[in-house]
Formats: structure tokens, sequence, C-alpha cells
């Protein structure tokens, strides 16, 4: 495949070069499961409700490699460049038996050119979770190895967390919000906390794959934030619509979320059945393009928020030529007694034009007074007596 624009150091950070000609197409949501999974699933009565303890050991098998290699294969096909492995996490991230396999698996595969590949952790909230799920300053370390950091609330209180709490900037802020689109939500979504993720530049995500009645990852299912069949697909189209609404087609990202090979869709196609939610054309296009880039470029800056930037300095490159100094005056190029003379020629010039000046004023004072006593009241009694004198030879000509 051709190179697309893009580079990435061992499927890590995402380097954009801007190149308006190169089209991306982002799926910032390809679920991964633990490959031990099926036997962590087996949990007794007494633990059941909690979340199982995963294998430190993380191997994949050939057979697992290759169902990761043909699924990725099928979405770099359909036309996608930059894909998020999703790794999903129930309740709380614990630090001692937390386990990122994100990593292994993508040492593992086999590079594909011009494609980008990040890693994404989602950590399902529920009741459990509103006590704490983990996002503290002392549990850092484990969140630094994952590009993105998602979130997915199912109950009022974890909801506000989301919002609230864990949208602001800091070492830890969660980049993206899923809402369990196959579930009857049991809460509202105020717009008031949709206002305020969308301020701090969190984005909502749709995934498709409920829209087709597909198969949710069985994460999600486990923890119960996702649902299969003809009512998860009915709740489907009528949460998603209410997002839709909330958001007023801002901030949102259209995700896949896909298990199985044969509910993928193009970035195209999937721009048009989320056209039937209520988005225009171009929003729609732009929820698979234009905003998870953005996204992803601003969660690079969750790595460096604190940093400090000193006062700029010009440093001269060696060999470079100096910068031309300004040319020195007449003054500045005559001796130091010659400048002493020319300085004093200066201030006697000044002067004198100073007692010209006053000079100046003086008289012009004094030619206005004389104006100023010709228009006094003298003036005005002599005027009057002419008039009488005036009128008085008029008569006696009559």
């Amino acid at each position: 495949m051709a190179s697309t624009g893009i580079s990435g150091k061992n499927h890590g950070l995402l380097m954009l070069r801007p190149n308006p000609a190169v089209l991306m197409f982002f799926d910032l949501n390809f679920p991964v499961h633990h490959p031990q999974h099926s036997a962590a699933q087996n949990v007794s009565k007494k633990s059941k409700g909690k979340q199982p303890q995963q294998p430190t050991d993380v191997s994949y098998s050939p057979a697992q490699l290759a169902a990761v290699e043909t699924r990725l294969d099928l979405l770099v096909h359909l036309g996608y460049t930059v894909i998020a492995l999703n790794q999903t996490v129930q309740s709380v991230v614990n630090p001692k038996s937390h386990v990122n396999i994100l990593d292994p698996l993508l040492a593992q595969l086999r590079p594909r050119q011009g494609i980008v590949l990040l890693k994404r952790l989602t950590i399902v909230l529920d009741q459990d979770s509103e006590k704490g799920f983990g996002l503290t300053p002392a549990n850092a370390a484990l969140f630094k190895p994952y590009d993105l950091i998602s979130l997915v609330p199912t109950t009022l209180a974890t909801f506000s967390l989301a919002c609230l709490t864990h949208s602001q900037p800091s070492a830890l802020t969660a980049h993206i919000i899923s809402l369990p689109l196959t579930l009857r939500l049991d809460f509202r979504l105020k717009h008031t906390l949709v206002r305020t993720a969308l301020k701090h530049g969190v984005v909502f995500e749709i995934t498709y794959v409920g829209a087709l009645g597909g198969e949710n990852d069985t994460t999600l299912t486990d923890a119960g934030a996702a649902e299969s069949g003809a009512l998860a697909k009915r709740n489907w189209w009528a949460t998603a619509k209410e997002v839709t609404r909330v958001t007023k087609g801002k901030g949102l990202i259209i995700s896949s979320g896909v298990v199985a090979e044969a509910d993928f869709r193009a970035a195209k196609d999937v721009a048009n059945l989320v056209t039937l939610l209520g988005l225009p054309q171009e929003a729609s296009h732009s929820a698979t393009t234009k905003i998870p880039k953005s996204l992803v470029l601003r969660a690079q800056t969750r790595q460096t928020y604190r940093a400090v930037f000193s006062d700029p300095v010009l440093v001269i490159p060696d060999g470079a030529a100096p910068a031309a100094q300004p040319s020195a005056t007449v003054s500045e190029s005559l001796p130091p007694p010659a400048q002493a003379k020319v300085a004093a020629n200066g201030n006697e010039k000044k002067r004198a034009r100073e007692e010209d000046g006053e000079d100046g004023t003086a008289a012009s004072s004094s030619k206005s007074n004389s104006n100023n006593a010709g228009t006094g009241p003298n003036s005005n009694a002599e005027g009057s007596s002419r008039k009488k004198k005036r009128k008085k030879n008029n008569q006696e000509t009559r």
C-alpha cells in the first residue's frame, strides 16, 4: 500500500503531515480481548458481578493473531488509515491486577505501510465506579502507555463525573465519552453537562455496530453496558438520536466497535447511515475525518500538559552572516571633542529659537492689546455720536 502521509514510530503517537490531497479515515474502536479471556469468564458465584482476575501472562496464539490480522486487513481495504486498538476494563482499574494487553499484541503484528495503530483504554463506569475507578495521579504510570482514554458511563453520577471532573486537562484526561447506545438509559443527557464536556475538548462516540444489530464486545456485554437483539437495535436508534440532538452535531465521532468481520462498513457508508440521525452530510463526513484527527492531536498533549516554556532566545547558527548594524550618524562618527562642540552649537541654536519665540509672543500680545483698545467702550460712544450727526444733516437738507 502506498504511503498516505502518516508516519508512526512503533505504532505509537500520531504524526500527521499537512497534505490536503490525502483524506484520512479514522476508526478509534477496534475491540481487542485478553488472550485468556475465555478462561477468565469462568467466574464463581461468589465473585459474580465483579471484574474477573486477568492472567498476567499475555501470549497470543497463532489463531488469535491471524484473526486480528484479518480484521485489520479488512479495515485497511475499506480505506481506514488510523485505527485504535481498544482494551476494555470493567468498573475499576486496579494497579495490582491491571495488565496492558496492547503492547504485546502490537509487537507481534506485522507493520503496514501508511497505517497508524493507536492504543486506547476504555473503562466501563457502573455503581461500583462512583467511589472511584482508578483515574488518580497515583496510577498515572498505568495510563501513560495509552494514546486515548475512554469512559462508558452507565449511571447519572458517573456521567456527571465523566463530563465535569475527568474531562478537564490533566495527565489523566478522558478524551472520549462512549454512551451505551444499545441500552435504555436511566438518566437524561443534560445540556449543561454535555456543553461542559464539549468545552473541555471531549468528544462523544457513536458506534455503528448497534445500528446493524451486530455482535457487541463481550466485555461490554458482561459488564451490562451492551445488549444484542431487536430491542437493542431499537434502543440504539433512540439513544443515538438523543445524543445527536443534545450535542447539536458537534463533537461527535463515529467508530465501529465491531467484533465480526461481516459488520464492518466503509467510512462513506457509515456517514450515509448516520445522516438518518439528523446530522448534515458535512457533519457526518467530519465525524470520521476531521474531528477524530483533532482528537488524536489533542490527546498527545496529555503527556506534556504541565510543560514550562522559557523566554525565547535567538540563537545564530555557526557560519551565518551577522545582522547588519544601523549606520552611525554624523555626530557619532566625529571624535569626542568635535561631538562636544556640535552638541554645544545645537544647544545655543535651541536657546536662540526659544528667545525668538518669546519675543514673537510678546509682540503678538501687544498687537492684540492695541486692537482690543480700538474696540473699547470709547470707540462705541464715538460711533453713536457720528450716527446722530448724520441724521441731523439729513433732516436739514430735507
